[in-house]
């Protein structure tokens, strides 16, 4: 199952929490392609499909191709090349650590 981070678990809590957003929000990844490219959005609730995963406050909805692809990742935050804040994934640790 994926894994998040705290500071994953905070940032989507904060995107998901804005103004004008529906209580209960989470944030969607979807892929149209087999998990060559993920998409993100913030969505209103789950697809019928999705696998919801709850967090310290935060929601996050996969769609069956995504969370086939996370299902041994770990969502974290970080700085792209211009230090604008970017999700970023991290292979888990095989030997469960």
């Amino acid at each position: 199952m994926l894994m998040i981070t705290p500071a994953a678990i905070e940032a989507v809590r904060s995107i998901t929490s804005a103004d004008g957003t529906p209580e209960d929000a989470g944030l969607r990844i979807s892929t149209a392609d087999g998990a060559e490219t993920l998409q993100l959005a913030v969505s209103a609730g789950p697809a019928e499909q999705d696998q919801v995963l709850n967090a310290e406050g935060s929601r996050i909805f996969l769609d069956e191709q995504a969370a086939a692809f996370l299902d041994d990742k770990i969502l974290d935050t970080g700085l792209d090349s211009n230090g604008q804040g970017t999700f970023v994934l991290a292979q888990q640790d095989a030997s469960g650590n």
